[in-house]
């Protein structure tokens, strides 16, 4: 079932509409009612998608969390125009959806890098392997990668390894991760070895790979097109807090001001978390990191010799 508060064409529903007129529902611009009825299809053990913009699934915290969260039902939460939007401005932007999102109890929350990961998830939420809510968020974009692979189960909460590197990691979250396999390409051809990985799920967050990142570099730089103050980056701080590790952490997404209108392009350039501004700030911590690195390594070895 597709469910959806007047966003029909917005959400791209209206050829399913076609194909599948009894399994779509325009509720209509009422985002709280389009959640609740969602959660009512769900304890009926069918498996609603509520397909709704980010910044409109805001007008329905409430019910996120009474009414499907607290009961622990399957309702598939595909969260569209997810980060900026471009020409829609302020009142479109999608940048609080991580932050309101990851503090909500049985909430699984993931954001694909490109369009076959997005599809792999779409799968992975019809296969029975989630129990409780999912929250899918995606930009306003066409997207990039193969739209037409062969479908796979995702592993939930587990990210993946784009490009193992030396001194620097670079823990993505989204589409954005295009602009880090960018920049990672451009730093390469500067002699500079930078580790890159598809968080995949901000909650839960994949703590194997969080530990093996942190327990082999010293500096970690997190890129989100979202709000940084709670966002994904925040958890990653916690995570790091919280097992005690020792490492500059750097946050890049969207700061503590309402975005202005733009283009995602302009917006991404101006917020600093494009693959330019990607590549400045490695750029800028790439010696001192080398040098904190040595003066570790040489401290080990000192150890070792006494």
């Amino acid at each position: 079932m597709a469910i959806t508060p007047a966003m029909l064409s917005g959400s791209a529903l209206n050829k399913m509409k076609i194909e599948m007129p009894e399994r779509v529902f325009d509720v209509g611009i009422s985002e709280q009612h389009a959640v609740t009825f969602s959660a009512g299809f769900a304890a009926d053990n069918m498996l609603p998608f509520c397909t709704i913009y980010s910044t409109f699934l805001q007008r329905a915290y409430d019910q996120i969390i009474h009414d499907v969260a607290l009961q622990n039902l399957p309702v598939i939460f595909c969260i569209d125009r997810a980060g900026v939007v471009g020409a829609d401005g302020p009142t479109h932007h999608g940048a609080f959806d991580i932050c309101f999102l990851r503090c909500i109890p049985n909430i699984t929350g993931a954001s694909p890098m490109d369009l076959e990961d997005f599809r792999n998830l779409l799968f992975t939420a019809q296969s029975n392997t989630i129990k409780g809510p999912l929250a899918i968020r995606y930009p306003k974009s066409s997207g990039s990668g193969n739209p037409r692979s062969n479908f796979k189960k995702l592993a939930i909460g587990k990210g993946r390894r784009i490009k193992s590197g030396k001194h620097i990691a670079i823990l993505s979250l989204g589409p954005v991760g295009q602009y880090v396999i960018a920049a990672c390409q451009e730093l390469v051809l500067e002699q500079m070895d930078i580790a890159h990985y598809d968080l995949r799920f901000f909650k839960p967050l994949d703590e194997d790979l969080l530990h093996e990142v942190f327990s082999q570099f010293s500096t970690v730089i997190t890129v989100e097109d979202g709000s940084i103050s709670g966002g994904v980056g925040s958890a990653i701080m916690e995570f790091m807090i919280e097992n005690c590790y020792n490492a500059t952490l750097k946050r890049l997404g969207l700061p503590d001001k309402f975005a202005i209108q733009g283009t995602q392009e302009q917006l991404h350039r101006l917020y600093g978390y494009d693959h330019k501004a990607i590549v400045k700030l490695v750029s800028s911590l790439y010696s001192t990191t080398i040098q904190n690195s040595d003066n570790r390594d040489n401290l080990k070895t000192h150890h070792k010799e006494r």
